[in-house]
């Protein structure tokens, strides 16, 4: 979760959370099982749903509590691996001008790296979104699942063992 504090503006903090999802396949990714075998899967870009919660009008120990328990459940609701989307994001106004944007990944898509990927993007979208202004991102020139064949091919190629040993 992330405190936001100042004036907010929401759909521009939405569309920046659609473009992230439509530039980082992994966010889009889902894994299916067929005949007991998964298979990676990468949906179409779509439009991210933020949730509003408005917590303004609860009295102030309560509101903390209820934030609290809104990230606690936030962070505990399960993934659908097959059906996604493998990311969520939901946004809480704690009164006028503070908020907590909640997100969760599922760790199959997402890990450390990637977070400091998401923030720094998400940072440009929003400052540009703001403005009315394009994307100033550049197009990703690769995605994960180059990175995933690759390493796939290098294994292939007689690294497989030797990785097999060490682990």
């Amino acid at each position: 979760s992330t405190l936001l504090k100042g004036e907010l503006d929401v759909p521009a903090l939405q569309r920046s959370l659609s473009e992230l999802v439509r530039r980082h396949e992994s966010l889009r990714t889902v894994f299916e099982s067929r005949g007991g075998v998964p298979r990676q899967v990468i949906l179409e870009p779509y439009t991210v749903v933020l949730k509003v919660v408005d917590l303004s009008a609860i009295p102030e120990p309560q509101r903390l509590h209820e934030a609290q328990r809104l990230t606690a459940a936030n962070s505990r609701r399960p993934f659908d691996l097959a059906k996604g989307p493998l990311f969520r994001a939901e946004l809480v106004r704690l009164r006028g001008d503070e908020y907590v944007l909640l997100t969760a990944f599922h760790h199959i898509v997402f890990d450390a790296w990637s977070g400091g990927v998401f923030v720094r993007e998400f940072a440009e979208l929003y400052r540009a979104f703001c403005a009315n202004g394009p994307s100033p991102l550049a197009e990703r020139p690769l995605q994960y699942v180059d990175l995933a064949t690759w390493l796939r091919r290098r294994l292939d190629v007689g690294g497989r063992e030797a990785h097999l040993e060490y682990w």
